[in-house]
């Protein structure tokens, strides 16, 4: 077995020594001192190394080069005053190196263009003035190695030639520059030779050189040659053009948009370089500084661990490749490459989809070793390791830990079928790779592990199932937003409301962070205990105004309240500065139920909430959602309520579940969306009702029980049960004896099923003694109640309560 560990650091020097030696004179100063920006990456563990030069004045710095993720990353400017308090400045006046840890980042006057993660910044001088610039986010820094192959970096960095970064290089191979305003292009006849275009064939217009452009490169390639697509600055990128062979050839763009003015147009001046030299070996590290800058912008484990593999699997002509995550003494496997199950050991095809073979890691001695001693480990074709891990690299097998802060954040696996030969600069590109894919796995990690804890929040606030429903079906579907990791404030409700009536609730909260949260779910609480309490749609959403007033808050909120009473087939709907509802007719029909509305809750105390009225015939379909489905930057609402009832036409309603998923699909997922689909059927088996008013005179119970007789009659129940008289006895008598004010006793009957309700104004719950002696006089009803009934309860209504009994006729 071969090892990359201590001894691999101590000789780190030596091994950039010999890789700067590799650097021949016929590169242009240009191409040199990214070559030696880019050794800084691989053998320094620099996420990002710089140099600022003395301009033309000498009054300021400017940066000349840089290599690895985007330097505004990290707050690091264009330019900065030779006299100022920059590390660069300082350091390129004083002729001292700087280490500066984070905690001494902070005390320097750009610490306000910090960004929000910790990371350490070294600042060396150059021989010809100027300062080599270097970011490191491993915790403690630069170690000797680490300053020692910078200090030697510093010495090669230093030139006598040094431009401006983004402007032609003098000793560049070809060079051009092109009017933004005709097209037209000054080229040299080297620039010529890398299209394959003879001096004589060329017209001097961009398009005969774009139109040898490979055309899936060409939109990237358009976006910086086109004037409207174009800002002051740099630009760099690689594209591919089609030889006369046929075969395609890379070539690397670095340009800089110079302004006009006096008359003269703006100009893109630059090189154009053979990038397939770039890309000719595995010992390159511009391969290291391509996984830099995809890794600065993975947001997740998973995107994280494509990169990586996008960034190693072909150019080291792996077989296969696997990145898992360390969690306790188990790896959990994030990406295997190839996919196919059958690429992969028996074992590893057991247990796809699950952990890494279904064993800790302590049972795999070499991957252990190798996770503890943290250094990247490398066996060759025929090496004996467990089946485990044979299997992956018949022909060589790479295990790279994943470092990040001070512990292991995972490891990767590279095998290769046919016997691999390892050398030195492969070997410092596996460990360059590592440090980086580490980092990034654990800021993942932390982005995954939020975003979790957000959709956790977000499923806690919202119902968890909704109910069945008489005569209706309905579905929900809430999408939070993907950007970033706010959580929203869009919410629905669906609730079961007396004498088969049900409310159907759509709201969304000003803003996307906790508060807002926190508010929607203090005002779905507080909209569902309105509707419970018995109120009409105008009086629970005045009420819900009232409280987000009372709460002081500085949100508001939208909503729209419907309440459908399942029997008739009729509704009731209020809005609060939302969009309306969107009706689906059983013709295919859409209606928009344009009414007048009231202003968002939350704006003004004594607002007015009207309410309109709706028709629903068997099979409408009912739709409510959030602005997020019908609104965006590029999307006027009125013409996204148009859109959504055309969907909603063509749909078919009897699979809500698809026809949701449908209207989805191409969801605007800036903002959060909510949606709530009813489909009315109708009830097949309508309810008999009867209520009674009852008078508070000496015989008003013996009124109750001939009402109830009188009314079982007329329903066809010729002998009434003496268990209902009873039961209507009791529930009267409390209310007459225990309250003031009116009482009313309602009937309700339903397959065999006779429901009978007594409400009063006074809220108090009815208590069932724990006892009652035989002296006692009183006390006895509600056990009575119980004892009779099928079922009973009590409910507050509209200030007051109403007690109710259930009892099952024969």
């Amino acid at each position: 077995m071969v090892s990359e560990g201590a001894t691999g650091r101590r000789t780190r020097t030596l091994r950039a020594e010999l890789a700067l030696k590799t650097l021949t004179a016929d590169l242009g100063s240009r191409e040199r001192l990214r070559r030696v920006l880019e050794q800084a990456l691989v053998f320094a563990g620099a996420t990002l190394a710089a140099v600022y030069a003395p301009g033309e004045n000498g009054d300021e710095l400017c940066l000349v080069e840089s290599a690895g993720v985007p330097r505004t990353l990290y707050g690091m400017r264009d330019s900065y005053p030779a006299s100022g308090g920059a590390p660069a400045a300082e350091v390129h006046r004083s002729g001292r190196p700087l280490w500066l840890s984070p905690e001494e980042l902070g005390r320097w006057a750009d610490a306000r263009r910090l960004p929000a993660q910790e990371f350490s910044l070294a600042v060396l001088p150059l021989s010809d003035g100027g300062s080599l610039v270097a970011v490191s986010e491993h915790e403690g820094g630069f170690d000797t190695d680490d300053r020692e192959c910078l200090a030697l970096l510093a010495d090669a960095a230093a030139s006598p030639a040094r431009t401006p970064a983004g402007e032609p290089d003098e000793l560049a191979a070809s060079s051009f520059s092109l009017a933004m305003d005709s097209g037209r292009v000054e080229v040299d006849d080297e620039m010529l030779e890398l299209f394959g275009i003879g001096p004589d064939e060329f017209d001097g217009k961009v398009e005969t050189l774009l139109s040898l452009t490979v055309p899936e490169d060409l939109p990237s390639l358009m976006s910086v040659v086109e004037a409207d697509h174009m800002s002051i600055g740099d630009r760099e990128l690689e594209f591919r053009i089609l030889q006369p062979s046929g075969a395609p050839r890379w070539l690397r763009l670095r340009g800089r948009l110079l302004p006009g003015g006096d008359g003269r147009p703006a100009r893109l001046v630059g090189t154009v370089a053979d990038a397939s030299k770039l890309r000719s070996g595995v010992n390159d590290v511009a391969r290291v500084q391509r996984l830099a800058a995809a890794l600065a912008t993975a947001g997740t484990v998973r995107d994280v661990s494509h990169a990586v593999v996008a960034a190693l699997r072909k150019p080291l002509q792996a077989d296969r490749i696997a990145l898992a995550e360390l969690e306790g003494d188990r790896l959990v496997v994030t990406v295997l490459d190839p996919p196919e199950p059958n690429v992969w050991p028996e074992l590893w095809r057991n247990e796809w989809r699950s952990e890494w073979p279904d064993a800790p890691v302590r049972t795999m001695p070499t991957l252990a070793a190798a996770l503890r001693e943290g250094r990247a480990a490398i066996w060759p074709a025929g090496t004996p390791l467990e089946p485990a891990l044979a299997d992956v690299g018949p022909g060589g097998l790479a295990v790279l830990p994943l470092p990040a802060g001070g512990r292991m954040a995972g490891a990767c696996l590279i095998g290769w079928d046919d016997p691999h030969d390892f050398g030195p600069d492969e070997r410092a590109l596996l460990t360059a790779a590592a440090g980086l894919a580490g980092q990034a796995l654990m800021r993942a990690h932390a982005f995954d592990a939020e975003h979790e804890l957000v959709g956790m929040l977000q499923r806690t606030l919202l119902p968890r199932r909704l109910p069945r429903l008489p005569g209706a079906v309905a579905v929900a579907r809430y999408l939070p937003t993907t950007a970033g990791l706010e959580v929203g404030g869009d919410w629905y409700d669906v609730i079961p409301l007396p004498d088969n009536h049900v409310a159907l609730v759509i709201g969304d909260v000003q803003g996307h962070n906790a508060g807002a949260a926190t508010l929607m779910g203090q005002m779905r609480t507080a909209l569902r205990a309105y509707a419970v309490e018995g109120h009409p749609p105008d009086v629970v959403v005045s009420l819900a105004n009232r409280l987000l007033m009372d709460m002081e808050t500085d949100l508001f909120a939208t909503c729209c309240y419907v309440d459908i009473d399942m029997e008739e087939g009729s509704a009731w709907f209020v809005r609060a500065g939302h969009v309306p509802p969107v009706l689906r007719h059983p013709d295919g029909s859409t209606e928009i139920a344009e009414s007048e509305g009231g202003p968002p809750l939350g704006v003004i105390r004594q607002a007015d909430y009207p309410m309109s009225p709706l028709r629903l015939q068997p099979g409408t379909v009912v739709a409510l959602t959030t602005d997020g489905l019908v609104e965006s930057a590029e999307l006027d609402v009125e013409d996204g309520m148009n859109r959504l009832a055309a969907e909603l036409a063509a749909a078919d309603p009897a699979h809500l579940g698809l026809v949701a998923d449908a209207l989805l699909a191409d969801a605007n997922r800036s903002d959060d969306v909510a949606l709530l689909l009813m489909r009315y059927d109708g009830m097949a088996l309508r309810p008999l009702r009867e209520s009674w008013s009852v008078w508070r005179v000496p015989e008003a119970v013996r009124h109750a029980r001939r009402f109830t007789r009188r009314t079982l009659r007329l329903w066809g129940i010729a002998e009434e049960p003496d268990a209902v008289l009873l039961v209507v006895s009791e529930l009267v008598t409390n209310a007459l004896v225990h309250t003031d004010g009116q009482v009313r006793l309602d009937l309700t009957l339903i397959n065999s099923r006779l429901r009978v309700a007594v409400a009063d104004n006074s809220p108090r719950t009815p208590i069932k003694p724990t006892s009652i002696g035989w002296e006692a006089t009183g006390g006895r009803g509600i056990l009575l109640v119980e004892a009779m009934s099928a079922t009973w309860g009590t409910v507050p209504v509209s200030g007051g309560k109403q007690v109710w009994s259930e009892l099952v006729l024969e």
